[in-house]
């Protein structure tokens, strides 16, 4: 799962003590083990070898420019939803014939950016984006490689806020306009539509959604080889799951298994583009128990990380499995799903200092006693966490930090009060 546990000095990030972190940078903060990342992120393309992917990483997940270039390096391509990941992207070292640039969104500068820079596909959501993409590249006087995102209408069976592949999301062309847009799009100047791109959600657990979505697109891709388009490029999205509660996501050589088969001999270039099943159980937010209250039945632990911090609780009630970093020996745990199985828990609601009931990172959880100055591990938070955490309450954000073996690295520093309104001080200058 990952290359955090417990040994004689607590938890442990490879060969580093978590409370000797905390020591130095202080909570709450975010740790990444390189290790995990790495190993992730093969298993992922061995698993997938058969067709030689672009495993293309998504940054919206952990952007982070040193996690970044630790994945170039180990060979991701990425995958990109605006002009500031783009950027994140160069600026880490990115091959950009090896970055896809996907989004429902796109403005005419992020557009204009991503021609200018030359990534290597351009995942178009819909007729209109086409058009206006047509008309930037042409009078740009260069050719925008671009693939369809095709909405094939599979459940994914995740949260709402996460499933892309259903007809009422906001994503996509309907399956059943594929043809047409094609049709248009060889009148359109400036523009190589070479490619179907998919993407049907996160996180997805079972692989049965895979396997209908993809049978869907090569029935299609034949299809429109009847019609005299060509389709050289696959981009079967991303979306796989990760073990939150205990070992509940299929590991990569379990939805390889399944989707692989449909693909090879096809002469397709395969996109892949995960995230969270590389990042999240590669990074934990360490955070310390400020203060521990009963209000009538319920028993609270408040502790110095918000949802400004880790938002995933709040805003889709995600379940992160939360642990002492130091506990005492009888309640170290064998099995994350099986902890809360232990004698002489007590159930707490592990809340945040944020002014909003729904600031909370566990609910219902039962924990060794905890008492103030106690220093927390909420686990599976290495993608969607630090990426998606802001400054409300005006609350500066936390640290990250990079474990490699017994050496750690500061790669993000913790904000500090004037990193808050700076770029407001900055306006009169504009």
């Amino acid at each position: 799962m990952d290359d955090f546990g417990f040994g004689p000095d607590g938890l442990r990030c490879e060969q580093v003590s978590l409370s000797q972190v905390a020591r130095r940078f202080g909570t709450p903060a975010y740790i990444y083990s390189s290790a995990t990342l790495r190993s992730h992120f093969d298993r992922l393309r061995s698993a997938f070898a058969a067709v030689d992917p672009l495993i293309c990483f998504s940054v919206k997940s952990c952007g982070n420019l040193h996690i970044l270039r630790l994945l170039r390096n180990a060979g991701a391509g990425f995958d990109v939803v605006s002009g500031g990941e783009l950027q994140r992207a160069v600026l880490a070292g990115a091959d950009p014939r090896r970055i896809v640039f996907a989004g429902v969104g796109k403005t005419d500068d992020e557009i204009s950016d991503a021609l200018r820079v030359g990534v290597g596909l351009l995942n178009v959501e819909s007729p209109a984006e086409l058009e206006n993409l047509s008309s930037i590249a042409a009078s740009a006087g260069c050719t925008a490689r671009a693939a369809l995102r095709i909405n094939p209408d599979v459940d994914a069976r995740t949260h709402a806020y996460t499933t892309t592949g259903r007809k009422e999301t906001k994503f996509g062309v309907d399956f059943d306009r594929t043809a047409e847009v094609f049709s248009r799009a060889r009148r359109l100047p400036g523009l190589h539509l070479c490619g179907l791109h998919l993407h049907i959600g996160s996180p997805v657990n079972v692989v049965d959604p895979y396997v209908a979505a993809i049978r869907r697109a090569v029935d299609l891709i034949e299809e429109l080889h009847r019609d005299g388009h060509v389709i050289d490029t696959l981009d079967i999205g991303g979306g796989f799951g990760a073990h939150y509660r205990g070992s509940e996501a299929p590991d990569a050589a379990t939805y390889a298994a399944a989707v692989v088969p449909l693909l090879v001999g096809r002469g397709l270039s395969i996109v892949v583009e995960p995230g969270r099943s590389i990042a999240a159980n590669a990074g934990l937010l360490l955070t310390r128990v400020l203060y521990v209250k009963q209000s009538g039945a319920k028993r609270f632990a408040i502790v110095d990380a918000g949802m400004n911090d880790l938002m995933r609780p709040a805003l889709y009630d995600a379940y992160h499995f939360i642990w002492p970093v130091e506990p005492e020996p009888r309640f170290v745990p064998t099995d994350r799903a099986t902890a809360h199985e232990l004698d002489n828990l007590l159930e707490y609601d592990v809340v945040g200092p944020v002014c909003e009931t729904g600031d909370f990172l566990g609910r219902g959880r039962r924990l060794p006693p905890l008492a103030r100055g106690d220093l927390l591990a909420v686990f599976t938070a290495g993608a969607y966490g630090m990426s998606m955490a802001s400054q409300y309450n005006s609350r500066p954000r936390p640290p990250e930090v990079l474990v490699d073996g017994a050496e750690l690295r500061l790669i993000r520093r913790r904000e500090r009060y004037d990193d808050l309104w700076a770029a407001e001080l900055d306006a009169g200058a504009v």
